[in-house]
């Protein structure tokens, strides 16, 4: 592909709008080459109607579970949901494989460059090895019980390492880690099991689903509520996280002290003390709290939108993702910001670009690739209708 010279109705950087009459030149592999005025670009530019745009970041999603597209039920609540993930058993990994490889395909198609993903096996390593997605996965620790919490992080530990071995970074990435390990939810790792995660993840970027339900936050403050129910349907007797009185944030995110980037994700259910209390221990801690928003994915299982106006306050991160084809019809960043701009007015189409791109890029360690049209980075470009419909140029 020979070098670009492009301008559009609007270009938007991944930070801000750029002025009338700018121009995006790049080299021959889409690398940013220089942002300069119409009158300076000279000729062969090609002009488009629509948006340019930087490559989206999906930060939240499960590859692994695109073979579960249409085969949940919605509006079960997330216990209803977590029950009928579990259950479904049978596909053949040949099954499996293909619904991630046209899943990663249908990404690629739809503007996402980069995406932070869960990962729970090894099966997503073949089809990332040959996606032109960019990958941070995250390697999902599940261990609710302090017994036998060794074997269970060896396990995960084992996963990481074939992650961080088999999936090599871009040629030319500056980025030193694309795996590592992180807690599925504050209802799923026992306390032991997330000071381990905290030894294991200093400096680095972990993710955790947090307050999806009032299940959760219930179970930690009083003790009681749905989450007593659906550990009984997968055979534990009682529950094995401890009442603290407290939010479930609350509860667990004072076990990080290893200045990790942390992203947050669905928040359907945050308060504004809960967001007061995160801004006490990052800045206690060092930590980088980044909050994914997976609109989506909440109206699916709870029928209830995240308090994005509330979010937004104070200089907050967000980001967006698209959670997985088990609780989404489409891993669409496009079709996720519509959602947020249909029910927040509010919200500006340059914020939710923001949250889809550099936003995202910084969340993942990325932010020295992708994310942004600076000079020297290769962030992917996509031109949006103004029905958000997407066209990738690169």
């Amino acid at each position: 592909m020979p070098g670009m010279k492009l301008t559009a109705d609007r270009i938007f950087d991944g930070f801000t709008w750029l002025e009338e009459d700018q121009v995006l030149i790049t080299d021959d592999q889409g690398r940013i080459l220089d942002i300069v005025h119409a009158s300076l670009a000279g000729d062969d530019v090609l002009q488009l109607r629509g948006t340019l745009c930087p490559g989206f970041v999906n930060a939240h999603g499960h590859l692994e579970l695109s073979h579960l597209k249409g085969v949940t039920e919605r509006g079960t609540g997330l216990t209803g949901f977590l029950s009928q993930v579990i259950q479904q058993r049978g596909f053949e990994r040949e099954q499996v494989i293909d619904a991630m490889t046209r899943a990663d395909r249908d990404m690629y198609l739809q503007g996402i460059q980069a995406m932070g993903d869960i990962c729970n096996t090894e099966d997503s390593i073949p089809v990332k090895a040959a996606s032109r997605i960019r990958w941070y996965n995250f390697i999902e620790v599940l261990s609710s019980r302090d017994e036998g919490r060794a074997q269970r992080l060896a396990h995960y530990t084992a996963i990481r390492d074939r992650f961080r071995k088999d999936l090599r970074d871009f040629q030319d990435s500056t980025a030193s880690i694309s795996a590592s390990l992180s807690p599925h939810a504050p209802y799923s790792v026992s306390p032991l099991s997330f000071q381990d995660i905290d030894l294991a993840t200093h400096g680095e970027t972990i993710s955790l689903h947090n307050q999806e339900s009032l299940a959760e936050d219930e179970l930690f403050r009083s003790g009681s509520g749905p989450f007593l129910d659906f550990y009984r349907s997968i055979g534990m007797s009682e529950s094995p996280i401890g009442r603290t009185g407290r939010s479930s944030l609350q509860s667990v995110l004072p076990y990080f002290n290893g200045a990790q980037r942390i992203i947050l994700v669905h928040n359907t259910f945050t308060t504004a003390e809960d967001l007061v209390f995160a801004d006490h221990m990052a800045g206690e801690r060092g930590l980088s709290i980044h909050y994914c928003l997976c609109p989506n994915a909440n109206l699916f299982i709870e029928g209830r939108m995240p308090p994005v106006p509330l979010l937004m306050a104070e200089g907050r991160s967000l980001v967006i993702g698209t959670d997985s084809l088990a609780s989404n019809d489409q891993l669409s960043i496009a079709s996720e910001i519509g959602a947020i701009l249909l029910a927040f007015p509010d919200v500006t189409l340059g914020q939710a670009l923001k949250w889809a791109t550099s936003n995202g890029a910084a969340a993942l360690g990325f932010e020295n690739e992708l994310g942004s049209f600076t000079r020297g980075h290769r962030p992917g470009i996509i031109l949006l209708d103004d029905d958000l419909s997407i066209q990738r140029i690169c």
